[in-house]
């Protein structure tokens, strides 16, 4: 039972007290929009990244995976459209010089943004009257390009100029050749990373939903463009797919077809998915429709042939392309969102994640009962390395009373508490002797499972 409603205040401060997340430089201000992944964050998040990799590149035939540079040449932005299209619509507090996303000042004032072309959101600003979040004044919005420019080599001019990656799919079209070249796959077929991207955020805000370095889990799929329609609804099952394995319900997250004034310049067809937060139903992922926007301008700019040869019908012709993205810093904190959960317990109020175990940081966590009573110890420690060695995600505490160690685990997920007692040794009760106590993180609930069957008990739990 759920007994107050969750927040991200309460997610921020857990994360941060039990090392998940904190924030990027902290130690000299923070840096905004940057954030650190601590041991159980990244252990949350490696378990995410694999169980992606998994689902849509080791287990299927038709996917190649790589892991390209973030940084690229200008060239590839030029031809992407992303130095003339890649922007937000900025304003500024004409006091305090500060700067905000106009869509999203208009947004908190309760009006929709969405839509609005620039001049229709300089209008709408106006109409309203929003001010900035200081009550002053602000400007008439500009765009205002989000490409993070890095300069190379010794000397900074234009012929040095490149950009870190504003997005990860680039370097799957400007590989389609050496793909095409090393492996000859048949259409249809896939390209898939997980990796950085950099956008310059003008206010980066929701904790790590909105953040200038973030991670994607994407693939680019190659299709013939005739099949366009049914592919779409193919990858919009696998997405839901997606979600069910990471434990959402269908409450959990809705369909957001998009308009053709709100689709990226290269779409055709963008379906996004949004996910419950606790600030509300926003994106945490989508499936775009790019047709052959890209492969055709890297052609085009670079003069290097992007056309596929059909081997049957000898005909050649620039794949069109499926492209379902899946946001993982948003998708670390969904799945932290979705499990914080508080209930009574004892007669106190409890507070716990309920984190499917293959997503979970640790699977169990060992400890004796008494860590001043070294037969306990000594016991405790050869189980703790037995599991260890099995499964690796597993955790040793022994500090403070058994009490504490069951709500400090309860608040990083570990969904099983394996304790060594004295009835493991046989002393209060042979019949119970190399059996160990393991107890229950949803329910509390705890129960004597023999060492020797704890490797099938821990998988099956």
């Amino acid at each position: 039972m759920s007994i107050t409603e969750t927040t991200m205040e309460k997610i921020v401060s857990l994360c941060k007290r039990r090392g998940f997340i904190f924030q990027g430089s902290e130690i000299y201000g923070g840096l905004a929009g940057t954030f650190d992944y601590g041991p159980l964050g990244l252990a949350i998040k490696k378990n995410i990244e694999r169980l992606w990799w998994k689902q849509f590149v080791d287990d299927r035939v038709d996917m190649y995976g790589i892991d390209a540079s973030l940084i690229s040449s200008a060239k590839v932005w030029e031809a992407s459209g992303h130095t003339s299209t890649f922007h937000d619509p900025l304003v500024e507090d004409l006091k305090t010089k500060k700067r905000y996303r106009a869509d999203h000042l208009l947004e908190d004032a309760g009006h929709s943004a969405e839509g609005l072309s620039l001049d229709q959101l300089a209008a709408a600003l106006i109409e309203h009257g929003v001010r900035s979040p200081e009550g002053n004044p602000i400007s008439e919005p500009k765009v205002f390009n989000l490409l993070f420019p890095v300069y190379m080599g010794a000397v900074a001019n234009e012929d040095s100029l490149a950009y870190l990656r504003g997005e990860t799919a680039q370097g799957m079209f400007t590989n389609f050749k050496n793909i095409l070249d090393c492996f000859s796959p048949k259409l249809p077929f896939g390209i898939a990373q997980i990796g950085r991207s950099f956008r310059n955020e003008i206010a980066p805000r929701d904790y790590i939903f909105r953040v200038r370095e973030l991670e994607i889990m994407e693939f680019e799929y190659f299709i013939k463009a005739s099949e366009w329609e049914v592919q779409f609804e193919y990858w919009r099952a696998e997405y839901h797919r997606w979600f069910a394995s990471l434990g959402f319900s269908v409450e959990d997250y809705t369909e957001v077809e998009l308009d053709e004034k709100d689709r990226a310049h290269y779409s055709k067809r963008t379906m996004d998915f949004y996910f419950k937060y606790p600030f509300g139903f926003k994106e945490i992922g989508g499936i775009a429709y790019r047709t052959d926007y890209d492969l055709k301008n890297h052609m085009e700019k670079s003069g290097v042939d992007m056309r596929y040869l059909d081997s049957e019908s000898n005909e050649k012709f620039i794949p069109h392309v499926m492209e379902p993205t899946f946001g993982l810093g948003r998708t670390v904190l969904a799945v932290i969102a979705k499990g914080y959960t508080e209930d009574e317990m004892n007669g106190e109020v409890r507070t716990y994640l309920k984190l499917p175990v293959h997503l979970a940081p640790y699977r169990a966590c060992v400890s004796p009962l008494l860590k001043n009573k070294p037969e306990l110890v000594e016991k405790a420690r050869a189980v703790f390395l037995m599991l260890k060695k099995e499964f690796g995600n597993i955790a040793w505490d022994d500090n403070g009373n058994i009490g504490k160690r069951y709500r400090r685990h309860d608040e990083i997920g570990t969904p099983s508490c394996v304790v060594i007692d004295f009835d493991t040794l046989g002393d209060e009760n042979p019949s119970h002797k190399d059996t160990v106590t393991v107890r229950n993180r949803d329910t509390g609930a705890q129960e004597r499972v023999a060492i020797a069957a704890l490797h099938a008990y821990l998988r099956g739990g």
